[in-house]
């Protein structure tokens, strides 16, 4: 696994990079993030950090300038539907702390501002999302949403009515009906889903992920 590259910039543009490396020329993707944090071409030791996507048709190298990009882009293909394009665009359009402050507000109408995210699909993205930044301390310390201290903390989202109501507006928002939203709803609080993001969680796993 190629996990980071140091080199010489040959060109930066927006959504790609190449690196020579010991006379070899690397082209990663990259999001615009990451484009605008590296020097001009002709800088040489630079450092990108790196990951390979290995396909039955292709290998595929992207690049990131810093640990948190990176991790969410793992945890952004991790997601059904989302590929490396996907994963690149939200990149592309929030840093990783303004992302992580999406996520923690679950604001879809944000979220719908990456090019190719619907609304539908920007409320599963920021439930998805929720469960990753719920469960994954180290992330949460990269993106900054919470110090050492504190990231037994839950993730904050606005607590208007009851979950159950708030569960299934958010699901009547992705296009489900109001019978496919409270079976899909049934049986939450004895799994232990009690929160907003866990219920909204645990309905998509019966419905398969959504539409």
């Amino acid at each position: 696994m190629i996990v980071q590259l140091t080199g010489t910039l040959v060109e930066v543009t927006p959504s790609r990079v190449t690196l020579d490396v010991g006379g070899v020329g690397y082209e990663l993707g990259v999001s615009s993030t990451t484009a605008a944090a590296l020097p001009h071409a002709g800088e040489a030791g630079v450092t990108i950090l790196t990951r390979l996507i290995v396909r039955e048709d292709a290998m595929e190298l992207f690049g990131f300038s810093s640990r948190s990009e990176r991790a969410l882009f793992d945890q952004l293909r991790a997601i059904s539907g989302v590929g490396p394009k996907l994963a690149l665009a939200v990149l592309s359009t929030f840093t990783p702390s303004q992302l992580a402050q999406v996520v923690a507000t679950q604001d879809a109408a944000r979220m719908a501002q990456v090019p190719g995210v619907g609304r539908k699909k920007a409320s599963r993205l920021l439930v998805e999302l929720s469960d990753v930044f719920s469960k994954n301390a180290d992330l949460r310390e990269l993106v900054g949403l919470f110090s050492p201290e504190s990231d037994q903390a839950p993730l904050p989202v606005a607590a208007m009515g009851s979950v159950e109501s708030e569960a299934t507006e958010a699901l009547l928002s992705m296009g489900f009906t109001s019978q496919e939203a409270a079976l899909a709803l049934e049986g939450h609080e004895e799994a232990g889903a009690l929160t907003i993001e866990k219920a909204l969680a645990y309905a998509l796993r019966r419905l398969g992920g959504g539409r």
